[in-house]
């Protein structure tokens, strides 16, 4: 049997309760709890939690920017589709991403105002990544400013209507499928630039 004697020595150390939490707030958090409290803290799905706490990095990339743009899904799709497709393929870590989580809530806030639409918003993103320029001036040189005037697109939709008067046909005799051909048409004219809301808004008017 081990037997422990007390050293004269040393003094008896006393551990509260209250020492032992100090410690444990000072610990860094484990993965897993990590894991847990996204799916907690900020309702993400398991599988999103599971991904984004796969890296310490990843994760406070992923955190960094929900502080900045506290929409977590938003983000967490984000972060999971065009963030690590970049970093995979330049072999980057989350610190060397030229887009920094304040360079992407930026751009975030640019599709929430109507500035931009999804679809544009990935493309201004791989400039982003490419150049390491900030939303607002690869929008402003490219022109890419989403198209929300709506007498200009009701115009646009108009002469699309007009020029596929067989397809308007088709859809006015129940062919719900055709939608989808105006819609794309409508954006083909555009560059892609046109709000898809107010697209299905005006679509909907002039085809009744």
């Amino acid at each position: 049997d081990y037997r422990y004697f007390p050293d004269p020595d040393l003094v008896p150390m006393h551990v509260d309760q209250a020492w032992i939490e100090r410690v444990r707030q000072a610990l860094p958090e484990l993965p897993e709890s990590r894991r847990q409290r996204y799916v907690t803290q900020y309702g993400l799905p398991d599988y999103d939690a599971t991904v984004l706490t796969a890296a310490k990095d990843l994760a406070e990339y992923y955190e960094a920017t929900v502080r900045l743009y506290p929409q977590p899904k938003v983000v967490s799709n984000w972060v999971m589709g065009e963030v690590m497709r970049e970093l995979n393929r330049q072999h980057h870590t989350p610190a060397q991403a030229p887009v920094t989580p304040e360079h992407l809530a930026e751009l975030l806030r640019l599709v929430d105002a109507g500035v931009l639409s999804g679809k544009i918003a990935r493309t201004v993103f791989e400039e982003m990544y490419r150049t390491g320029k900030a939303a607002p001036a690869i929008v402003e040189e490219q022109g890419l400013v989403q198209m929300s005037d709506s007498s200009a697109l009701e115009a646009v939709i108009r002469d699309i209507l007009a020029a596929n008067a067989a397809q308007v046909a088709e859809y006015r005799a129940g062919k719900q499928k055709v939608w989808g051909f105006f819609v794309g048409q409508t954006m083909k004219a555009t560059q892609g630039k046109a709000n898809p809301a107010l697209v299905n808004e005006l679509l909907r008017t002039l085809l009744a």
